[in-house]
């Protein structure tokens, strides 16, 4: 049985966080959902259609932030965040990663949604991604949820 839903969101490094988003705001209609300054880094979050998501990042000096045309060599995704359709689809993903050691379990409320972190057996790291408000209102920073339970 399938547990994910799709790709929710793809995060990529950029090197100027202002040009990303008026790139595919204007020519690809995106809409912008959230963006965010901070001390350490700065980030958005763009709506591309059928529920995709843009998430760019943008650090001061990363060597990754620039995209480069040799296949193979492009190196800019920081992680992707695979969606599941329901909070037991959630469940059952986190216990099965828990069992195998490629996440700690740490789930983190950010607003809209609930997410987990997973390293795969290449050392990526993948969100996973339980969407609890399609309209994506109200993203804040991740909040641990200390006394999560499984349903």
């Amino acid at each position: 049985m399938q547990l994910t839903s799709g790709i929710n969101h793809v995060a990529i490094m950029t090197a100027d966080l202002d040009r990303f988003v008026d790139f595919y705001t204007e020519v690809f209609g995106a809409r912008l959902v959230f963006r965010e300054e901070n001390p350490a880094f700065a980030h958005a979050i763009l709506e591309v259609g059928r529920g995709g998501l843009l998430h760019p990042l943008h650090t001061a000096d990363n060597p990754h932030a620039t995209g480069s045309a040799a296949m193979f060599g492009r190196g800019h995704l920081d992680h992707l965040a695979l969606e599941v359709p329901d909070r037991a689809a959630f469940d059952t993903v986190r216990t099965r990663l828990m069992e195998r050691g490629a996440t700690d379990g740490e789930v983190t409320d950010l607003g809209p949604k609930l997410s987990f972190w997973v390293i795969d057996p290449d050392g990526m790291r993948i969100e996973v991604d339980l969407i609890t408000d399609p309209s994506y209102a109200g993203f804040h920073a991740p909040v641990p949820v200390v006394d999560y339970a499984p349903a």
